[in-house]
């Protein structure tokens, strides 16, 4: 991939939610198209294991950082981390995310804050802190990781699909605040992917049902996030900004 518009070399990207699933695929994806990566998530033990397998076999880094982003404050505290341990961030993709299903008349407090707060307002919180050293190089790559859940959505997704559906918004503001210095903003929304999260939330039926809701009959897999990754976060994708990228096996393409 060397001195293709999809190399990476010399590039550094921080993947929150980098230890497992669709970020640490995008993390191996970053370096091997050359980049030093930084992943963080809440266990100490899944992130040396994942760090060792996304360069295994690369040149690249891999730094690892203990943080919750549902936590407000860690932003800043994996920002300056991130810049101390590579110099820069030039690409940034806030993945870490979750979901707690609760009908609109069951929702508390409790859970309602949580999900905002990591699905919504650590990405604002990290691009904010990230974005002014991409504007002074006159480079940066933004990705928020969304959902086709903030396109459509669930029963009992209220919280996950609004806070999805608002990172568009977001995208598309910051990518007009920042385009002039040469850093992009888009969003990627993944449809139905065999990771952790699914997993443990959906039954074997609703699982089955959810793959025959796909054009192509089946869940992605995550390696099969890394190209539009890739696209959005190296030169093939320098003029795309604003944009919500639909990676969904053909969910959305479907009316009945």
């Amino acid at each position: 991939m060397k001195g293709t518009i999809f190399d990476l070399s010399g590039r550094s990207a921080l993947v929150t939610g980098g230890s497992k699933g669709l970020g640490k695929a995008m993390a191996r994806g970053f370096a091997e198209a050359g980049a030093d990566v930084a992943i963080c998530s809440r266990h100490e033990d899944e992130l040396r294991r994942a760090a060792a397998e996304i360069v295994d076999g690369t040149k690249a880094n891999c730094h690892h950082l203990v943080a919750d982003m549902s936590r407000r404050g860690e932003a800043d505290r994996l920002a300056e981390w991130a810049l101390e341990a590579m110099g820069k961030v030039d690409i940034l993709v806030n993945n870490a995310g979750a979901n707690r299903p609760q009908a609109i008349d069951a929702i508390t407090d409790q859970v309602w804050d949580q999900i905002v707060e990591l699905n919504l307002t650590s990405c604002m919180a990290l691009s904010r802190a990230l974005i002014p050293q991409m504007r002074e190089r006159k480079w940066g790559r933004v990705i928020h990781i969304s959902s086709i859940m903030g396109l459509g959505s669930k029963a009992e997704r209220d919280s996950y699909s609004a806070t999805k559906f608002a990172l568009h918004g977001l995208a598309k503001a910051s990518a007009l605040d920042v385009g002039a210095d040469n850093v992009t903003v888009n969003c990627i929304a993944p449809g139905p992917f065999a990771t952790d999260m699914p997993g443990l939330l959906l039954t074997d039926e609703q699982k089955q049902t959810f793959a025959e809701g796909t054009a192509l009959g089946r869940w992605g897999q995550p390696d099969e996030l890394v190209g539009p990754a890739l696209l959005l976060a190296s030169e093939a994708g320098s003029y795309i900004t604003g944009e919500v990228l639909v990676v969904d096996g053909g969910v959305l393409s479907k009316i009945f």
